[in-house]
């Protein structure tokens, strides 16, 4: 599933065709998506102008002049910029028309969204509940601190809670614990404000690095421009269970957690110790 990088390097490639253009037409081919595309979809929004392309969690957010077109793209969505005449592919279910371009939106499983709505998209229930952006000022060691005392939830999957931080995914999660040399297991509430610390920065490190590297590509995600990208050449841990640790040495271990499967090191990421709670 296309995570928090992958979403803002969409959001950056759209960004610059779009912004400030008048959709002139919407062709919905397949609007069987995980909710259904709305019939009505053309007749709320063509003939507005987009007033820009932002990102909540992996929500995309295009501002038109009378409402928001909210965008996720599921498991295995993406959307590219392509020529209004291109051919269409078995799974290209919804264009976006601007003049002679066109965003096309591309979904083999459809189990993303395109959804309309006329008010606050903050309001909207598939956004309302969700937590603090991990690149803004206020992600912070002392706000990780503070929002984890108490909580027995396994650090991993305490990032992963979307109620709590949005965004970060499997993937991402698994990486920033490793660049911090914290046991995806330890619970949340035993970290100290040093590490809280430790790993807000390196939540932001890797998530400015996948950004950077045009996200990961272990599937079906390409950029706007139809290009994989490569963040995935970099992995310490995520999927490289048996291999060599690219610090010390040791063998990657994979383990299930929350249904998902995890990865660390054994020799980097100490298992959780109770007597380093202050640390």
């Amino acid at each position: 599933m296309p995570e928090l990088p992958e979403v803002e390097t969409t959001r950056r490639g759209i960004e610059p065709h779009v912004t400030g253009r008048i959709l002139t037409e919407v062709v919905i081919r397949n609007g069987r998506l995980r909710q259904p595309v709305s019939p009505q979809l053309a007749d709320s929004v063509a003939g507005s102008t987009l007033h820009g392309v932002r990102r909540r969690g992996k929500y995309l957010l295009l501002d038109f002049d009378g409402g928001t077109l909210i965008i996720h793209l599921g498991m295995s969505g993406s959307l590219r910029m392509v020529p209004r005449a291109s051919p269409v592919a078995a799974h290209d279910h919804i264009d976006l028309c601007f003049g002679d371009q066109a965003l096309r939106y591309r979904d083999p499983r459809r189990f993303g969204l395109v959804l309309w709505t006329s008010e606050p998209p903050e309001l909207h229930s598939l956004l309302a509940h969700l937590g603090i952006e991990p690149l803004t000022e206020g992600f912070s060691g002392p706000w990780l601190h503070q929002a984890s005392r108490g909580s027995t939830t396994p650090i991993k999957l305490f990032l992963m809670d979307g109620r709590r931080i949005v965004g970060i995914g499997n993937i991402y999660a698994s990486e920033a614990l490793f660049r911090a040399r914290i046991h995806p297991t330890t619970p949340a509430g035993q970290l100290g404000s040093a590490r809280s610390a430790r790993l807000v920065t390196a939540i932001r490190e890797t998530l400015t690095d996948a950004i950077q590297a045009g996200g990961s590509s272990l599937r079906d995600f390409v950029d706007i421009h139809g290009q994989p990208g490569y963040f995935q050449q970099s992995y310490f841990v995520y999927g490289r269970t048996g291999e060599a640790c690219r610090l010390c040495g040791t063998a990657i271990r994979k383990s299930i957690m929350g249904q998902r499967a995890t990865f660390h090191c054994p020799r980097c990421q100490r298992p959780p110790n109770p007597a380093r709670h202050r640390e």
